[in-house]
């Protein structure tokens, strides 16, 4: 009987503990470093894991870098064997905090946030500030953000061949729909 209250116990609290976060590990995490004037680079992760703490407004988002989809395979292997190295450096993370977040409070009306956190790509960690925007939709909670990396600030090297085709200033874009 001890064994029984006690396994019910651990059960219902882990499910209030479970209530306390909403996830997607479908979200998309796109990038574009093209030049004008040379051939687009951009690509596109669709395997994104986002999570949010309702509670705290705590954010944290993984991305394999393998993950990312370009046009061009040639592209594709270049960016994970010369600049990612995603072999020795497979993901990328950002873990921070929502300011003035109530979940309690969202509607279907998107509402701007601020997002300040550290995102490590490339072995490097970097201190970012970042604005998105997040509402509740019929199938959960929506949050997209642009924001721009610069690849100095991660240690990408570009090589000088094609540094002129190369943006070092990246924009990203972040979605997914929690629940």
């Amino acid at each position: 009987m001890k064994n029984i209250i006690i396994a019910i116990f651990l059960l219902t609290s882990s499910i209030v503990v479970a209530q306390d976060k909403i996830v997607t590990k479908n979200g998309s995490l796109a990038f574009e470093a093209s030049v004008p004037a040379f051939e687009e680079i951009k690509a596109k992760n669709d395997g994104v894991t986002i999570i949010i703490n309702t509670k705290t407004g705590e954010i944290a988002s993984l991305a394999l870098v393998k993950g990312f989809k370009f046009k061009i395979a040639l592209m594709e292997e270049h960016f994970n064997e010369n600049y990612m190295e995603s072999d020795k450096y497979p993901k990328s993370t950002f873990k921070g905090k929502i300011e003035n977040f109530d979940y309690s409070k969202l509607t279907s009306d998107a509402k701007s946030f601020t997002v300040k956190g550290k995102l490590e790509l490339h072995g490097k960690s970097k201190d970012i500030t970042i604005t998105a925007s997040i509402k509740k939709t019929a199938n959960g909670v929506s949050i997209v953000s642009n924001f721009t990396v610069n690849t100095d600030d991660f240690d990408i090297k570009i090589p000088s061949v094609v540094s002129k085709k190369v943006s070092r200033k990246v924009n990203v874009k972040l979605e997914g729909t929690l629940k």
